[in-house]
């Protein structure tokens, strides 16, 4: 498990990471959302232990993690900006990765770049940016590591390999109890893959929650009577945020979505209706509840297909 304990980074005077707590279980696929600039490379470097924190600390089963190679030699790390040896192709790069992982699988990465019909002797430089981004999942994927992460790990992939990366990662997790942490600005790219979601805003963690929990324990209800009414007469209900337009009212809930049904019905509404939220949703309603607004928290939610 890591422990992420208080964990504070400052530039200069800005402040990048700003206390955040969290824990990671292992075997699971962690997704974390946020703006650019948010604070999400910033968390992944402090807990690959490229960066120091200047408070709190982050734990591998009680073990720290900077300055520690026995730690780090179950971490691999797919940075946003990616890095290759100059004049490197595949193959140096995968007896480069051999020689610090020794579990690197010489046979996967082979196989790897067979599915994504990479040439491991073509030199790295002329490859795409996707292509590039390909070989770095691939090398990443063959150290058989414990602890895998990857920052903004769709940027330039097309759909199809989009799905074959997510399919792959979810693989190793299943397999191998492997545990994911990936960082995207986009809430699409994680909704299917992910077991728990965090949301990072200026630096700081706003939401931490297990995806089945954010679907479910929040709701969005429309609501009619033929009398006239207020939020006042809700008063039982856990209500984030409310809007009424005439004889119609629509809220965001928080609860047991089969009590709160059963409380309305019994007020004899004209219209009742109990719909789903989407995770863009959910993370949108709950960075107002805390007084954000939507905008400044800039969580870019565009498809990049």
């Amino acid at each position: 498990m890591i422990n992420v304990e208080n964990v504070t980074k400052n530039f200069g005077s800005f402040k990048a990471l700003d206390h955040v707590t969290c824990n990671i279980d292992d075997g699971c696929i962690y997704g974390m959302v946020g703006s650019n600039g948010a604070g999400k490379s910033t968390f992944l470097r402090v807990l690959t232990g490229v960066y120091r924190s200047d408070e709190g600390i982050a734990f591998y089963d009680g073990r720290n993690v900077y300055e520690n190679p026995e730690v780090k030699e179950q971490i691999v790390y797919v940075a946003d900006e990616l890095y290759f040896l100059a004049g490197s192709n595949m193959e140096k790069m995968a007896k480069l990765y051999k020689s610090v992982y020794d579990n690197f699988d010489m046979e996967r990465f082979h196989n790897l770049t067979e599915i994504f019909k990479l040439d491991p002797k073509k030199n790295i430089s002329s490859f795409s940016k996707g292509m590039k981004r390909q070989a770095a999942i691939i090398l990443a994927l063959s150290t058989r590591a414990k602890y895998m992460f990857f920052d903004e790990t769709f940027d330039g992939l097309d759909p199809v390999m989009r799905n074959l990366v997510k399919k792959l990662i979810c693989s190793d997790v299943a397999e191998f109890n492997t545990t994911a942490i990936i960082t995207s600005h986009s809430l699409r790219e994680l909704e299917d893959i992910c077991d728990h979601l965090a949301l990072l805003h200026k630096g700081g963690m706003v939401l931490d929650s297990d995806i089945l929990d954010l679907k479910t324990a929040r709701f969005k209800v429309q609501v009619a009577f033929h009398e006239e009414f207020s939020e006042e007469i809700f008063a039982g209900l856990s209500i984030t945020r409310y809007r009424q337009s005439g004889s119609v009212a629509t809220m965001i809930v928080n609860g047991d979505r089969e009590e709160t049904t059963k409380l309305l019905q019994r007020m004899n509404p004209v219209i009742l209706d109990i719909l789903p939220l989407t995770l863009e949703e959910v993370f949108t309603y709950e960075m107002e509840a805390l007084g954000y607004e939507f905008e400044d928290a800039a969580m870019e939610v565009e498809d990049d297909e």
